[in-house]
């Protein structure tokens, strides 16, 4: 995945989060491996899904990561 590519998935998600009650934080790609990371705050791992099926990108894999401050 190029940076291009990148900005343009985060940008999709951006444009339905709402709609699901996500926020997608900020993504990373690393470019050798293909391997595409996003960090995603809402309702559940199912809303996230959600978002990510609806642009045409859905994950492979989730790990959920409690909150802290």
């Amino acid at each position: 995945m190029t940076g291009d590519q990148l900005r343009e998935a985060h940008r999709a998600d951006l444009a339905i989060e709402g709609e699901e009650g996500v926020h997608f934080e900020k993504a990373w790609a690393d470019p050798a491996s293909g391997t595409v990371y996003c960090l995603p705050e809402g309702p559940s791992a199912e809303a996230v899904q959600r978002v990510h099926e609806r642009t045409g990108h859905p994950a492979d894999e989730r790990n959920p990561v409690p909150l802290s401050v």
